[in-house]
């Protein structure tokens, strides 16, 4: 089933497969994503998320979900658990299609068995180390290594001797031989098995070697029978030794390996070495820190799946490695957090406001609405109260011209509630501000003058009576620099200012029961999210973003 509608995707890998289709080489398509289960996904892995999963479902296809489990000195069930999370939060189901790869060890054992009946791979005795020397250069050619002519059963003997564990880790592995002249490298006789006395989370001891991702890879597509093997452009040059074992084992499917150009944002990092490098050193509170790009940082940090989903879609598959800004990420999250996130009001540097006329005893609601781009979304009330806050920065002793908010003698409009005109100023004995005092008209409720004046600031605020005190956390890139260095030096380019903690601050009471990961807009201040550290007494909101792209402004100044 093929769609050609204008609104589908178009791109090189959509054509191929529009082609293969057409031309009968398939007659349906099936993709999948294989992760390791080594760490935690990072947008970068939503890209081949949203490209594995959405391709299959344009095309009437499915998409697997498998985890490339081969390397068990670093996997763990908790990365498997947090994989299947960030695949369905964002959106994507795998249903009966769930795999991993060592549901064919021993099929793949077998098939290595078959490369030494076939004089096709030899175990090697040659150290790590060694084998890199052997290897030679982008220039000059490799050298054979002394086991490389040894005979089948020999091969075959020491092939299953490692099997049964007779031999220390790095002591022996099995190796393609193929060509060690080739100008690829990937061709050299690459290593197909290496030992590692790790227990495997789900195989446990059965196994004391594990198959090398390119000998596993491409075997597990064909018992899958995926039809585009869709990778990064990374693996282009392990294509050609893809293609290879296909073609030298009695696989029942010849699957076809794609390269893509993988995705690079500003002002972060998406190697996992350095992720893990982050966390392990507490330069971040943990994978989930909101600073993090990975999904499961994002997630609390209130960014909407959708929002991702649209970012990626809107980059495109190309095969051009590029790098980019982190502001159109952002700039995304804001139009659909604009259309969808409810708005309340939030005070974060509170500076306390009397409104000297306003009686007392008032009990007083006034109707607020919820989002002005949703009319389903309703309004909500609001208790208004002679004691409320503002914040410090929309009151200036001495404002300039183009300052339209507080200042002495000056009106402004208090959202959805009254017109009111400052009247004087209290201050400590250190000469610091402390309290304001106000007059209102209370002809203005809603904050429209009954005489048609014109009042030109607008300003939230907070019932000092009703408010609810929570952290906030202001969250900003977590690099100063576009690109962070690629040497040792990388950790240089964190952004001191990447978190900032505000405490005391006041909200309106209805957001004590907004639930953990909901992301709603603080009117002129931004969107924030209800983090799951919060509690009844003790709440914690997380900015997902700013109203504004605040860097590109900044960069604009420079």
């Amino acid at each position: 089933m093929t769609d050609d509608s204008p609104d589908q995707p178009h791109d090189f890998i959509r054509e191929q497969i529009r082609s293969d289709l057409a031309t009968g080489l398939h007659d349906h398509v099936v993709s999948r994503f294989p992760p390791e289960p080594n760490g935690y996904l990072h947008i970068g892995h939503a890209k081949s998320i949203c490209l594995n999963f959405g391709v299959a479902a344009e095309f009437g296809g499915h998409c697997s979900l498998r985890f490339d489990d081969t390397n068990p000195a670093k996997e763990d069930q908790a990365y498997i658990d947090a994989i299947m999370e960030d695949v369905r939060w964002l959106g994507f189901d795998w249903g009966e299609h769930l795999h991993y790869t060592s549901d064919y060890f021993e099929q793949l054992y077998d098939w290595a068995v078959h490369l030494i009946r076939e004089g096709l791979a030899y175990v090697d005795e040659l150290s790590p180390e060694e084998m890199r020397e052997y290897r030679g250069t982008l220039t000059e050619p490799g050298r054979e290594s002394p086991s490389r002519n040894r005979g089948v059963e020999e091969n075959l003997d020491l092939f299953a001797r490692m099997r049964a564990g007779d031999f220390a880790d790095g002591e022996k592995a099995l190796r393609a031989k193929i060509d060690m002249a080739s100008g690829n490298i990937n061709m050299r006789d690459p290593v197909l098995y290496r030992i590692v006395r790790a227990p495997h989370p789900r195989t446990g001891d059965a196994w004391h070697i594990y198959p090398m991702y390119d000998f596993a890879h491409g075997q597990s597509d064909a018992l899958e029978h995926v039809t585009h093997s869709l990778c990064t452009l990374e693996f282009e040059d392990h294509r050609p030794l893809y293609d290879w074992l296909i073609d030298n084992l009695p696989a029942p499917a010849r699957p076809r390996q794609y390269e893509f150009s993988r995705l690079n944002l500003t002002h972060t990092v998406l190697s996992k070495r350095r992720l893990i490098q982050l966390v392990e050193e507490r330069h971040v509170s943990g994978w989930d820190d909101p600073r993090m790009p990975t999904l499961t940082g994002l997630r609390r940090r209130g960014v909407p799946p959708v929002a991702i989903r649209d970012f990626i879609g809107r980059l495109g598959v190309t095969k051009s490695d590029g790098i980019v800004e982190m502001s159109y990420l952002e700039n995304t999250m804001r139009e659909h957090l604009n259309q969808t996130a409810q708005r309340r009001m939030a005070v974060l540097d509170p500076l306390k406001v009397v409104i000297e006329n306003y009686p007392d005893d008032a009990d007083d609601e006034l109707d607020a609405v919820n989002n002005p781009n949703d009319e389903s979304a309703g309004s909500r009330k609001v208790a208004f109260s002679r004691e409320i806050y503002v914040e410090r920065a929309d009151f200036m002793e001495d404002p300039p011209r183009k300052f339209f908010r507080l200042g002495p003698g000056r009106e402004v409009r208090l959202r959805y509630a009254y017109l009111v005109t400052c009247t004087d100023v209290i201050k400590d004995d250190a000469g610091n501000v402390i309290e304001l005092r106000c007059t209102y008209d209370p002809e203005s409720r809603g904050g429209n003058a009954p005489d048609g004046r014109k009042v030109k600031g607008t300003i939230h605020w907070v019932s000092a009576e009703h408010a609810v005190s929570a952290e906030v956390r202001l969250y900003d890139h977590l690099f100063t620099e576009e690109e962070p260095g690629s040497g040792d030096d990388w950790l240089d380019g964190l952004n001191p200012n990447s978190m900032e903690l505000r405490q005391g601050c006041l909200l309106e009471p209805s957001l004590a029961d907004l639930p953990a990961g909901e992301t709603v807009q603080f009117e002129r201040l931004g969107y924030f999210c209800a983090d799951p550290d919060g509690a009844a007494d003790n709440l914690v909101f997380n900015r997902t973003v700013s109203l504004r792209d605040t860097w590109a402004k900044e960069k604009a100044k420079g």
